[in-house]
Parts: C-alpha cells; structure tokens; sequence
C-alpha cells in the first residue's frame, strides 16, 4: 500500500492539516490494522481510499483513537493526491462514499467537496460551563452556542474577537468529557471578521486525539450552516476562512453555500511524502 502525506487547505508545505492518505488496490484491510496505521501516522486523521469505478471511490478515516464517518481536511488531500497522480482528470466529478453518506466532490487544483446535510442538532444550554472549560476570559456576545452538523457534529462558539480566539486555552480533558456528554467531535470557536476574511476560526477535539487541527473542513461547513441560520449570510454565499494562525499553520477554508441550502467545502494541498506501508 502507497501512503502520502498530504498539507491540506495550504498550497505550502508545512502548512495547512496534515493528513495521511493510503491507496487501498483491493479489499481494505482490517479495522485494526488501519486503526494502527493512523496511530503510527499520528497525524488527526488518515484516509484510507479505494477505488471502486472510474468515478467513484470508497474512503474511510481514522484518528490515532478510532474511525470517524467524514473529514473534511482528509477529503481534501485524498482526492487532490488522486488528482496529482493522473487517477482523475480535471473537471470531474466524483462520488465518495463514505460512512456520512455517499458524498460529491469536483476535482481540480481547488478540490471541492459537498457536505452531508446541514442541520441545526441543538443548542447549548449551560454555556458558562462551556466558556470555562474553554478559557473563554471575558464574553459580551449574544449569539447562540449550537451544535451544528454537516457531517460530524460540532459545538460552534461564538467569542468576540481575534484576541479573544486566540487567547483559549480549553482544559482538554474536561472538554473531552463534555464532548463525550453533548455527543459532539470537539469545539469549533469563531469570530467574524472584515478583514477579507468571513471568520477566523480555532477547533478543539480531544476526545478523538486531537487538542487542536488546523483545518477542519466538516467543522467549517457546520459553521457556514450555522451563519446562514442566524442570518448572517444568504443563499448563494461563499465563505473563507483562516484557521491555524495560533499553531503557525495558517489555512484558508472556502465554502460554497447553494440556493438549495447544500454546502460544499474546498482548498488546495500539497504532497510532502510518500512511501510504501510494507507489512500486513
């Protein structure tokens, strides 16, 4: 099995999220094995692909502690490495098929990829808990804390500004904990912005691994649902956002929000390695 290491939502090496990529040719191999593989990669998540026709392909993911349905920033470097090693042309439009769904992406230098339906799960009641578990110092903001999914569910936080953001300093293992209460993948904290920017954003899942990612794709397309909710945006809107300044990994997020209320997310990678996994 060929694996890649990919920077996803950067066209900078050393930038943007990190993500292993692994080229399955036949059967994909046991839940344990790939569950080692990412644990070994330790990177927030791996995807393992496996090509099932000339246009559709099953992908799989895994953080260093278990399988998730999607991930965004994964996606991404998948099908951008697919693309780079001719696998698909450019201009195609693919299915994904993954445990979120059977999911369409358009593949090119910018890969875009849609989003499981966006919906509204909950909102968060006891949200001084939340800001102290968060490190959320001070807080005058009026917007809802709601748990949004397009994909994988997740708490989006609203602070007041780009200081504020990236002062937080979460207690992970309470946030973990809280996590695992609400059901959600982790915390994804924002601030609106007009600095050519719609927001910048932080997100926080330790109950899976990770204290912070640099880019989420799922994550920001829960955002994007999240703001046209609230009637911060309308449809049709594109939205960008910057994330992963506080880790020195700045990426950049483009959503698509479409008339009919679908979300798709998108950016560019880059391969920084590759190598052959030689046992099994």
């Amino acid at each position: 099995m060929k694996y890649f290491i990919v920077d996803a939502f950067t066209t900078q090496p050393f930038g943007g999220n990190p993500a292993g990529v692994v080229l399955i040719d036949s059967d994909f191999p046991s839940e344990k094995f790939m569950q080692q593989v990412a644990a070994e990669f330790r990177y927030s998540e791996t995807a393992f692909v496996r090509r099932d026709g000339d246009t559709e392909f099953t992908v799989r993911y895994f953080t260093p502690c278990g399988e998730v349905d999607l991930c965004g920033h994964a996606t991404i470097a998948t099908f951008s490495t697919l693309y780079k090693l001719g696998i698909i042309a450019d201009g195609t439009l693919c299915t994904n098929h993954t445990l979120a769904g059977n999911l369409q992406v358009r593949v090119g230098n910018m890969i875009m990829m849609q989003m499981a339906d966006p919906q509204i799960i909950d909102t968060v009641v006891d949200v001084e808990r939340l800001h102290s578990i968060m490190g959320v110092r001070n807080s005058h903001n009026t917007l809802p804390v709601q748990v949004v999914s397009t994909g994988l569910p997740d708490i989006i936080m609203p602070v007041d500004n780009v200081d504020e953001l990236n002062a937080l300093k979460p207690e992970m293992t309470a946030l973990a904990q809280l996590s695992e209460e609400l059901e959600v993948t982790g915390v994804h904290a924002f601030t609106l912005s007009d600095d050519g920017y719609t927001a910048h954003v932080r997100n926080f899942g330790p109950l899976y691994g990770i204290p912070e990612e640099s880019a989420t794709g799922t994550a920001n397309g829960a955002l994007t649902h999240y703001l046209h909710h609230n009637g911060f945006i309308f449809c049709p809107a594109e939205c960008r956002f910057l994330q992963g300044e506080v880790m020195k990994r700045p990426s950049v997020v483009t959503t698509s929000l479409f008339d009919n209320g679908t979300i798709w997310v998108g950016g560019e990678s880059t391969i920084i390695a590759i190598g052959e996994i030689i046992c099994d």
